[in-house]
């Protein structure tokens, strides 16, 4: 079935291809084919059309949402009786985000600026370890050892001569482990563009969506900002960490506490005669 689209705005239509240039770009590198990709985003069309656009008379048919989506009713059919893939490595991830987000957040794991303190492995005397933190945490679902040997192995932390565990903060994109950067770019990057949808499609409140944007700057200049931006939106993130850990744990066992938030930083810089040559305005 073909719906034709010629009222798309073109500002709209230049916006979505902008975004899809990248994503393509990732495609490819992972040699995962058009075919592919139009299946799997005929399903989004079908899931998202079901959970988002209800029938006002709280029955959404087959029919219904081949007129909202363009897929076929028979594909609609067949896929809105799929079961949804789950994939094990998001509850490990947040868990480790958790474990990372109280050794940045929360005393005796931290000091008053944020600074992640250096534990020994196992308890001594009383004093904080790496082992309590991660029971602290993620009781029974993580194992310290397991998660110590996967961070050492990713770079998120390191061990001093005097057998400290040292946090790197400025690890919290791993240098490897494919499946965890994953992750939170499927994160990180669908709740940004739900936020600016959210803003688009004129919902209330507005939700923050900023940024800067500069050209005609020499590549020394943004290597200059780019040292500036770490340094602060770092200061910033573990800020707003240390306050939502506290507020974490006093909302725990609460029936309301059921929402979540996601605050992301990002910095992309770009030489526009390179673009310019590959075609690639944006």
């Amino acid at each position: 079935m073909d719906i034709p689209n010629a009222d798309i705005p073109p500002v709209l239509r230049q916006a979505i291809t902008r975004l899809l240039r990248p994503l393509v770009r990732l495609l490819i590198q992972h040699n995962i084919s058009y075919a592919f990709f139009s299946q799997l985003l005929k399903s989004v069309y079908v899931e998202v059309a079901e959970r988002d656009f209800p029938a006002p008379n709280g029955r959404t048919t087959d029919s219904r949402i081949t007129l909202l989506t363009g897929v076929h009713r028979k594909d609609v059919r067949v896929l809105r009786g799929q079961a949804p893939e789950t994939v094990q490595v998001a509850k490990t991830v947040a868990l480790s985000a958790q474990v990372a987000g109280t050794w940045l957040g929360v005393a005796p794991y931290c000091d008053a600026s944020g600074a992640p303190a250096q534990l020994f492995r196992l308890a001594a005397e009383g004093e904080p370890s790496f082992e309590t933190l991660v029971e602290d945490v993620g009781r029974q679902d993580l194992r310290a050892r397991s998660l110590l040997d996967e961070w050492l192995r990713l770079g998120v932390v390191q061990v001093t001569k005097q057998g400290r565990i040292v946090l790197r903060t400025e690890a919290f994109v791993p240098a490897a482990g494919f499946d965890e950067k994953v992750y939170v770019f499927g994160m990180s990057l669908s709740d940004h563009m739900a936020a600016s949808v959210h803003n688009l499609c004129g919902q209330q409140p507005p939700r923050f969506d900023r940024c800067v944007y500069y050209t005609q700057l020499k590549p020394e200049s943004v290597d200059e900002l780019d040292v500036t931006i770490e340094s602060e939106a770092m200061e910033l993130l573990k800020t707003v960490n240390r306050r939502a850990r506290e507020l974490q744990i006093r909302d725990a066992g609460q029936a309301e506490a059921t929402d979540r938030f996601t605050l992301g930083i990002f910095f992309n810089r770009e030489n526009k005669r390179k673009c310019s040559e590959r075609g690639d305005n944006g």
